[in-house]
């Protein structure tokens, strides 16, 4: 049992019933459980040098957070089969989609191969991920050697001054 964030955005079709959808699935089939979930964030999308202006769409952002039964590899291949589930499909690196489910967290293990990344390489400089994460775990401590080693996801918000690009969504009933 390991205590994980995943991070979930959508910026194609209906964004918010693309994010319940992914949360019920994941805890329906136990994927995860004691499940908690962040503010949504609406932020830029990132696009690759020359991608077509039809690809820039606004995100829906939020983490989740709760524990979870599966190694890093399974709980990687369950979200990607919730993903298609969803309706994702693989246009190229950064293209719109339904749905995007990353590992942001998997306990304090570090995981690097040819599959997965973890902490997510991008973790620390990605406030659509960053600040729902450290809603979740304010004081979950970065393992990674650098700049933010052992240092604690609210303190590394405050120290990045990463808020820009972001904004709190106010979204009613998510449930």
């Amino acid at each position: 049992m390991e205590y994980i964030i995943l991070g979930l955005g959508s910026n194609v079709g209906n964004k918010i019933n693309n994010i319940k959808l992914a949360i019920n699935y994941l805890t329906t089939e136990k994927i995860i459980t004691k499940c908690e979930i962040s503010n949504i964030y609406e932020s830029k999308a990132l696009l690759p040098e020359g991608a077509p202006e039809s690809w820039d769409i606004n995100f829906l952002n939020l983490a989740v957070s709760g524990i979870t039964n599966y190694e890093p590899t399974k709980l990687l291949d369950n979200i990607k089969q919730i993903e298609q589930k969803i309706g994702r499909i693989d246009s190229g690196k950064w293209s719109p989609r339904e749905l995007d489910i990353d590992i942001l967290i998997y306990g304090n293990h570090i995981i690097k191969n040819d599959k997965l990344i973890i902490p997510h390489q991008f973790l620390t400089v990605r406030p659509f991920a960053l600040i729902p994460a450290s809603e979740l775990a304010p004081d979950w401590k970065y393992p990674l050697k650098g700049n933010y080693y052992k240092k604690k996801l609210k303190t590394i918000v405050n120290l990045s001054k990463i808020n820009n690009n972001i904004e709190q969504k106010k979204v009613f009933n998510l449930w």
